[in-house]
């Protein structure tokens, strides 16, 4: 084995892409299950834009640059070890085994930087998360993460009386709509992106106050440091606090193309289809946090990257004993024993 500071040719038990909430918990399970394990993170977590993290038990309210660092502290001392950059491609090693004429058994995958380098390692968790597209509307990205929010339960409790809006980019748009009359009831709601709503839903959201608007936004409106008001195409201002919309979530994942994964369509999209564990269906392939499951919140994705990081490793444990069985078989045949015979004798001699 080469020595782990070059990361040009080392076989590592795992390797976990991205270092965000889900990677770091992977990478802890791997670390404290005494797997040789390193994290590689280009540091554009998802949450970068927020300056708390709420409704995560014991940090409410932690920025999640502080969540990282603990994160990063406490896998290292486990001797998990960590490299920046991004991810070019991930490839099936049995591939090439079989290409040269060698065994097909896929031993390994190998994971491609984008400086040209390469890793290889007996099992992969990807945690790279997602990107926000968000529509072209102009004031919107600028105040993406503090006037502009995305979740009402991370979001809901600071904004919280005031006068708030949803502007719906699809169906979705209804879901959040609702949710937020929970938090105040100065809701506004512009309708467009839902494509029109029948005459039964409008009239439940206004039994409870809810205001809506039909006319397309044109501009989210700001003084520099906060949300002030939401123009129309028809010129039409309201007044707001805060604004809460869907973006069109877009998993980091098509580094992945090369080994033709099993996809599922979900209400968020195209998103790679994993069991209960986090695994693909690539056996050595294990994905957890907003890159499978855009919903997710933190404490959500942390516990998805420590199940994911336990289930590899367990994946390890059982190969470690097919391949210790097989190289006992492989040793009693070359020394002419019947199984039962060299299992005596290998008892006999520890």
């Amino acid at each position: 084995m080469t020595n782990s500071q070059d990361h040009t040719r080392t076989l590592w038990d795992a390797v976990v892409i991205g270092g965000g909430a889900a990677g770091l918990s992977a990478a802890q399970a791997l670390g404290r299950s005494l797997r040789r394990t390193l994290v590689i993170d280009s540091g554009q977590p998802r949450n970068r834009f927020a300056a708390h993290m709420h409704n995560v038990l014991g940090h409410d309210g932690t920025p999640p640059a502080e969540l990282v660092a603990r994160g990063r502290a406490e896998a290292t001392a486990y001797g998990v070890e960590f490299r920046e950059g991004s991810v070019r491609a991930v490839r099936d090693e049995a591939a090439a085994e079989d290409a040269s004429g060698g065994a097909g058994s896929p031993r390994t995958v190998r994971i491609e930087l984008d400086g040209g380098e390469a890793v290889e390692a007996r099992a992969l968790v990807v945690a790279t998360g997602l990107r926000d597209a968000l529509p072209p509307i102009p004031g919107l990205a600028e105040h993406w993460g503090s006037g502009v929010l995305h979740c009402p339960y991370c979001h809901g409790w600071e904004v919280r009386g005031q006068r708030l809006a949803v502007l719906t980019t699809s169906p979705l748009g209804l879901h959040q709509a609702k949710l937020l009359r929970q938090w105040s009831d100065d809701l506004v709601v512009f309708s467009a992106g839902l494509g029109g709503l029948d005459a039964d839903t409008e009239r439940t959201l206004v039994s409870r106050g809810v205001v809506i608007e039909p006319d397309p936004v044109a501009e989210i409106v700001g003084d520099g440091s906060r949300v002030t008001a939401m123009r129309t195409e028809g010129g039409r201002e309201f007044a707001v606090d805060a604004v809460f919309t869907a973006s069109r979530m877009v998993p980091h994942d098509a580094f992945l193309g090369a080994l033709e994964l099993r996809r599922a369509d979900t209400p968020f999209g195209d998103f790679l289809d994993v069991d209960g564990t986090g695994r693909t269906s690539h056996p050595r392939v294990w994905a957890a946090g907003n890159v499978v499951a855009p919903a997710a919140t933190v404490p959500a994705a942390m516990g998805a990257g420590a199940l994911a990081g336990a289930a590899a490793n367990f994946a390890l444990v059982e190969e470690d004993f097919a391949l210790a069985a097989d190289d006992f078989a492989l040793a009693a045949q070359d020394r002419g024993l019947e199984p039962e015979r060299a299992q005596r004798v290998a008892g006999a001699s520890s």
